[in-house]
């Protein structure tokens, strides 16, 4: 068992994705819009047929629809249950429409040892298939436990935005905070947009994974996130949310409550803002965060 080293910089051959309204819907469901208020602000991502209401979607369905290109079947043989989810960066390229089909390539970008497990880091390209118009990019990094030992590089080459991302937050108080409840039963609702995976919700796997019980995905935590991004930096419009990135630094479980802290950048990178999500508990569950704006 190991990764396959050879995987890295390989192409995935296009698979299209399509989804429809029920599915956007579903999603935003699932990562918690609405309970807050059933008929309120939240009624054009979470129905297609409110008086008035125009259908949107909520900008980080884009984790949903833009995986699924191939590549993971590529990185070699591991036990699932040593996998989670590192870090994930989304940029659209304007509004996910209610409908649609793309067509996904995924690069197996890098593989980095960090000791004691494997880094994998997938890149995914999708475009709209009627036009070819770039919609999306997703950036997923894959933590492996036992994966590592391997003797290749420990990092990726850094970019400008991975530089940023990595700084230390802003020092001072926050200049926007949100907090969500999530639901006791998050992660069985909102695995029906796809992620079966059974750590979120067969006691028995997350037992041999090390948890004491199913923990939320760390795509749903981030969808609550970019849920708190667009409400307070974006003005709950979806036209204006470009892009997002951040780390998974501590699982969450289901009934957590997120408080979601942003600080404004803007002042030396334009329409940036750095954020971080905690639970009640104190703990950081998402780090490293950066958002910026569309244009």
């Amino acid at each position: 068992m190991g990764l396959n080293l050879d995987a890295v910089g390989t192409v995935s051959e296009p698979v299209e994705r399509s989804w429809h309204s029920k599915d956007a819907l579903l999603y935003a469901l699932g990562v918690g819009a609405g309970a807050l208020d059933p008929t309120g602000f939240e009624l054009d991502l979470t129905t297609e047929n409110s008086d008035g209401v125009t259908q949107r979607v909520l900008p980080t369905f884009t984790t949903i629809v833009g995986q699924g290109g191939g590549g993971r079947e590529s990185i070699g043989d591991f036990d699932p249950a040593m996998l989670v989810h590192g870090e994930q960066a989304i940029r659209l390229h304007g509004e996910i429409p209610t409908e649609g089909t793309v067509s996904i390539t995924t690069t197996v970008a890098g593989m980095y040892d960090k000791g004691s497990a494997g880094l994998v880091v997938l890149e995914s390209e999708s475009r709209h298939a009627a036009t070819g118009a770039l919609a999306f990019t997703n950036r997923t990094a894959l933590f492996i436990r036992g994966a590592g030992g391997f003797g290749g590089p420990r990092n990726p080459e850094g970019d400008e935005e991975s530089a940023l991302a990595a700084e230390p937050l802003p020092g001072g108080e926050p200049d926007e905070v949100v907090t969500y409840a999530t639901r006791p039963d998050q992660a069985l609702l909102y695995r029906l947009s796809g992620d079966r995976n059974p750590l979120h919700s067969d006691p028995t796997f997350a037992k041999r994974a090390g948890f004491d019980r199913p923990i939320l995905h760390g795509l749903c935590t981030y969808g609550f996130t970019g849920r708190a991004l667009l409400h307070t930096v974006c003005g709950s419009d979806p036209a204006r949310f470009g892009g997002m990135r951040a780390r998974f630094s501590k699982p969450t479980m289901p009934g957590d409550t997120l408080t979601v802290s942003m600080w404004d950048i803007g002042a030396s990178v334009p329409g940036a803002y750095r954020f971080r999500t905690e639970t009640q508990r104190g703990e950081t569950v998402i780090d490293a965060g950066l958002f910026t704006l569309a244009g």
